[in-house]
């Protein structure tokens, strides 16, 4: 460092206190534009040392605190297979939640399960996906990567298995629902937000801060995919294998995506020492306060769309069942393009939080004019269009959160409490539409007997 070397060379020569003016006419001991070219008595010299070891002391500190800040690579083959890998785990954590709206099907048309259970099913894989980030983000930041991964796909690989062989025949309907219950909505759960966070804090700290937004965003892509895959797994397998097979070739599915994912990461940033799961100074900053009401807001509104617009299709539109499950289809893979629209805009134009309030606005006015849908068009015109709504507004979510965290070794943590919140908001916004859309549907079934009666 510069300023050890210069305080070290002075400190080597010195003068002590018994030196003499003629002895100090050397060079060495003249300085330039600092004393005027002068010469300097032992007195003085002891008076300037001592101001130089308070300058070097300071400049010292600040070098320090420059060196701690990571040097991003922005680039570079590991770099984008870390990218790689958040994309695959994006495609297990939000393409399974995506794609209970199938199970719920399954469990209520042909299962006979009650609806308001099994929709307790979902909701609780959603909350503990969300909520588990606190701990997920907390082990990333201590360098626990690997393990968190590792122990969450074991879960969801396993909970998948189980909740495979809890739809076979020959299981009472009580006994059946709590074993869904406890092997898709918390096992399966506990694992998608265990294997979650950690690879999103290993791509945070490939990236600086210019290109981490369009980094996160790509990663976030991976929902679009999986929420295609796999449903169209258990749609396309169901009439041939069965459904107790479907689920289980969804869990192989998951099993090699987990083995991928797990060769390729590779972190790179030092473990976080000390520290806690829960940083407290981050609710001192407005940013971070306001961000987080917000994306309470976001979830309270955004996950019922997925469980319920093939039940809203089959029930309300009577669309059948295959049909029904094409919408959802069709939502997910208009939000892949949304997706990466969305990347370019916050990139090149508006800057990701700009972004976010936008299709978060449009994502609303979308979901107002649900209300107005009652044919099988329409609702092929709202499924396009709530597509891309929901696609920008997932997109970008991560982007803008991490455009609001300094340090990267606090980004797991940071970005998992805001989840772990969201998670009770989005426990509870996605109980009330299922409901109203059963009491919607028992509505048009009277109108409809009075009318018969009446002809």
């Amino acid at each position: 460092m510069w300023s050890r070397t210069v305080k070290s060379s002075l400190e080597e020569n010195k003068p002590s206190e018994n030196t003499t003016d003629q002895e100090l006419q050397h060079p060495y001991f003249h300085f330039s534009p600092s004393i005027n070219h002068s010469i300097i008595s032992s007195k003085e010299w002891c008076s300037l040392s001592s101001s130089t070891s308070a300058i070097s002391f300071s400049v010292s500190s600040n070098t320090e605190v420059i060196e701690d800040q990571p040097d991003f690579p922005d680039g570079g083959p590991w770099a984008w297979a870390q990218v790689l890998v958040a994309f695959l785990v994006h495609m297990v954590a939000w393409g399974y939640p995506a794609t209970f709206g199938v199970y719920q099907l399954h469990y209520v048309d042909t299962l006979g399960l009650p609806s308001s259970p099994v929709s307790w099913i979902g909701s609780t894989q959603t909350f503990l996906t969300l909520a588990t980030c606190t701990l997920s983000g907390g082990l990333a930041d201590a360098g626990k990567i690997r393990t968190a991964m590792f122990s969450g796909f074991v879960m969801v690989v396993l909970g998948t298995f189980i909740t495979s062989l809890c739809v076979e025949d020959g299981i009472s309907d009580n006994v059946r629902h709590w074993m869904i219950f406890l092997a898709q909505g918390i096992l399966t759960g506990f694992g998608l937000g265990m294997c979650f966070m950690p690879p999103l804090a290993v791509v945070n700290s490939y990236f600086s801060k210019e290109k981490r937004s369009i980094t996160l965003a790509l990663s976030a892509a991976g929902t679009g995919v999986g929420s295609i895959l796999f449903p169209a797994i258990i749609r396309k397998l169901t009439p041939q294998i069965g459904f107790a097979w479907a689920v289980r070739c969804q869990a192989f599915v998951a099993l090699a995506i987990s083995v991928i994912a797990l060769a390729l990461v590779r972190p790179r940033l030092d473990p976080r020492q000390g520290g806690h799961f829960v940083d407290w100074k981050a609710f001192k900053e407005t940013p971070y306060r306001l961000f987080v009401v917000g994306a309470g807001l976001f979830f309270f509104a955004i996950f019922f769309v997925f469980f319920y617009i093939s039940t809203y299709a089959h029930n309300i539109v009577h669309f059948p069942t295959t049909s029904s499950i094409d919408l959802l289809l069709i939502v997910n893979g208009v939000s892949v393009i949304a997706r990466s629209l969305v990347v370019y805009i916050a990139d090149r134009h508006i800057g990701p939080i700009n972004t976010i309030c936008i299709s978060t606005c449009v994502l609303s006015c979308t979901l107002f004019s649900w209300m107005a849908v009652q044919s099988r068009a329409g609702m092929y015109v709202f499924s396009a269009f709530l597509g891309l709504s929901t696609g920008a507004a997932q997109g970008i979510y991560n982007g803008a959160m991490s455009s609001l965290i300094k340090d990267p070794h606090r980004f797991g943590t940071r970005l998992g409490m805001v989840n772990t919140i969201a998670a009770f908001a989005a426990l509870g916004g996605r109980r009330r539409p299922g409901q109203l859309l059963v009491m919607r549907a028992e509505s048009l079934k009277g109108r409809r007997c009075g009318q018969a009666r009446w002809c």
